[in-house]
């Protein structure tokens, strides 16, 4: 076991519950209680059910992180909690959370940025983080392009979505498709067995004109709307829909701006290092793609395995434990849960 701080860290920002425990970059317990069941019938996250069904599974998963760890609660050094952005109500029964264990324990208390946490959990499974590097989070709420130089003290942000964001498309168009929510597994899934070039999807923010004002910000809206109304020219002319073919050709039109954007920014700011995390850098595709294109260029890439990638209890207490270690002061017990807090800000 490598020495370092014991943190615990509590992430409610969306539906998922996530309680992890870290020694340093030892990862010793990721428990996670998700009610994604329960919003798949309404086809998205519904924020009322997301906050109860957090202050249901809160202590459950909490004992289950610590006997997973083998530790006591009073063991820990540090309690660290996302305090935002994500959904007002969620954040408030983490934060919440967090600040009685912290007073309860008599332990210091980190929120945390969940963007931040997403760069910060690569450090589990390969190390320190090159300083610096590029990050690409890419989920239902986000895609950013973030230079990194100190993750414990803030983030340049380069680029950012102008409207829906990858994740947030990958759902709207499988719900098109008939494809279950969340859309991002099944659509990866169905387009494994079609065709890519099937249909020239539009490539957002990628003509001359875009890329003087966005260069490196993301849109997916145009993307999404180009997929609806092909699908809705295919059944006026009563032609059967390859449903795989729709799938891996929106996937690649997808991965194809957000790897070329990123490699773009690496190759501008001189950064050797690009790292992938949220939730959508679990698609096989946009990890194969960006492998492929950044070895090109002489660029490395990292990706945490798809279980880490996904929002998790361990990336904050990772990002927790790089804050303790290196002796950044703790939030203050108002500490309040920001819906919208900016990326450039690390420690609320």
């Amino acid at each position: 076991m490598s020495d370092g701080p014991l943190v615990l860290g509590i992430e409610t920002s969306c539906d998922e519950t996530g309680v992890g425990i870290v020694r340093g970059n030892t990862l010793l317990a990721d428990a996670v209680a998700s009610s994604v069941a329960e919003h798949a019938r309404f086809g998205g996250v519904v924020p009322e059910v997301a906050s109860r069904a957090h202050l249901e599974a809160m202590v459950p998963t909490i004992e289950r992180a610590c006997e997973t760890a083998g530790i006591r609660l009073d063991d820990v050094d540090a309690i660290a909690v996302t305090s935002g952005p994500g959904l007002a109500g969620a954040l408030l029964v983490g934060v919440a959370s967090a600040k009685a264990l912290s007073i309860g324990l008599g332990k210091p208390l980190y929120g945390v940025n969940h963007l931040a946490a997403h760069v910060a959990v690569d450090q589990l499974e390969h190390g320190p983080l090159p300083e610096p590097c590029l990050a690409m989070l890419v989920s239902g709420g986000h895609s950013s392009l973030l230079k990194v130089e100190d993750v414990t003290v803030g983030v340049d942000p380069l680029g950012a979505t102008i409207d829906d964001a990858a994740g947030e498309a990958f759902d709207k168009v499988a719900r098109l498709l008939g494809l279950p929510f969340p859309g991002g597994p099944h659509i990866d899934r169905v387009a494994a067995s079609g065709n890519s070039v099937a249909i020239d999807f539009p490539r957002g923010l990628t003509a001359r004109k875009d890329l003087e004002r966005h260069r490196f910000d993301f849109s997916f809206s145009g993307l999404k709307t180009a997929v609806a109304r092909w699908v809705e020219a295919q059944q006026r002319d009563g032609v059967t829909i390859d449903v795989a073919d729709v799938a891996a050709s929106f996937q690649e039109a997808v991965c194809d701006v957000l790897t070329r954007k990123a490699i773009d920014a690496a190759t501008t700011y001189g950064i050797e290092d690009i790292l992938i995390g949220g939730g959508v850098a679990a698609n096989s595709r946009l990890r194969a793609m960006a492998t492929e294109r950044a070895e090109a260029r002489g660029i490395r890439v990292r990706v945490p395995r798809p279980g880490l990638c996904t929002d998790n209890g361990a990336m904050v207490a990772a990002l927790g434990a790089e804050l303790v270690k290196r002796g950044r002061a703790p939030s203050a017990l108002d500490l309040p849960a920001d819906s919208s807090q900016p990326i450039t800000t690390v420690v609320a």
